[in-house]
């Protein structure tokens, strides 16, 4: 199972959604008053180091989906169809972060009078995505090589 490379990609894959939980996503400028700032995690906003939820889970919860699914996915190694259809529904899952990441920061700097500009932790999902394709193009030439040896039998 480790010695296939998609697993690795896979393993990297997890690793960074994971990470992406972890850190803050966008940072806020707030224009009126004294020029506060807040932190965008994927449930709150941190604004002075008090935690100030606002009720979209939207993003939290594609990333905590994500990333069970991307580990029941190295698991599924001896099922390489199932392993790949779960891989492209994951590629799916983060594109869906990613317009819900858009759409939730254009709501805050509204409502909120703000600039934003997204943190370097935004770019983890999408260095996922593509881990995820890699491990997709390595479970289907293992899934075409599986074939082709059967053919030959």
């Amino acid at each position: 199972m480790i010695q296939r490379i998609q697993t690795l990609y896979l393993i990297a894959a997890f690793a960074l959604c994971i990470g992406c939980l972890c850190k803050p996503v966008a940072h806020f400028t707030i224009h009126e008053g004294l020029g506060n700032t807040a932190d965008m995690y994927n449930l709150w906003l941190v604004s002075e180091g008090r935690h100030e939820f606002y009720f979209c889970p939207v993003m939290m919860g594609i990333l905590i989906i994500t990333a069970l699914l991307v580990f029941l996915d190295i698991w599924l190694y001896r099922h390489r169809a199932s392993q790949m259809r779960l891989a492209v529904f994951c590629m799916i899952l983060l594109v869906a972060w990613y317009i819900a990441y858009g759409i939730i920061c254009h709501v805050l700097s509204t409502s909120l009078h703000a600039s934003w500009r997204p943190h370097w932790t935004a770019a983890l999902p999408a260095a996922a995505l593509i881990l995820l394709y890699l491990s997709f193009r390595g479970i289907l030439k293992d899934e075409m090589l599986v074939r082709s040896l059967d053919r030959l039998r």
